[in-house]
């Protein structure tokens, strides 16, 4: 099992999204960046990823688990929609999608300051300066130690 880290911004889909989301169920697309977007093709479902607020309380909120595989995304087809690509097509769409499910909320969130105190978590793509993947690898160890941090067992 891989762990993951999704990031966004709370205005644009937020945790109270993904809780209000039909069966806490959501596609994580509009990725337009190449390293994401490969992340997201290595994703397997079953999967374990950190939900995280980025903006003015950047912060760890929740776990979601990959319940699909990467496919198509097909806003990137859609003329009306803000992540549409005029490169993609239905036969080289470019851009993939998974979909996620909300397994649990932290009892606390757990700010991306309070994250950069553990020397433990320094390697993870997050806490490097200038990072603004949108989807991200988290290593089992640093994935369980946040764990620990929030008081829960891993799910």
């Amino acid at each position: 099992m891989n762990h993951w880290l999704f990031k966004t911004e709370p205005g644009c889909f937020s945790w109270q999204d993904l809780e209000n989301a039909p069966g806490r169920t959501t596609s994580w697309d509009g990725v337009r960046n190449y390293q994401a977007r490969n992340f997201m093709r290595a994703m397997r479902v079953g999967d374990l990823g950190f939900f995280y607020h980025s903006g003015q309380q950047p912060a760890i909120v929740g776990i979601v688990e990959v319940v699909r595989a990467a496919y198509p995304d097909a806003t990137a087809l859609d003329p009306e929609n803000r992540h549409f690509d005029p490169k993609a097509t239905p036969e080289k769409p470019i851009w993939e999608m998974v979909d996620v499910r909300l397994r649990r909320a932290l009892p606390q969130p757990l700010s991306r300051k309070d994250l950069a105190a553990w020397p433990e978590l320094a390697g993870m793509e997050l806490m490097k300066r200038g990072s603004r993947l949108s989807v991200q690898p988290v290593e089992a160890g640093a994935f369980a130690f946040i764990c620990g941090l929030a008081g829960i067992e891993r799910p």
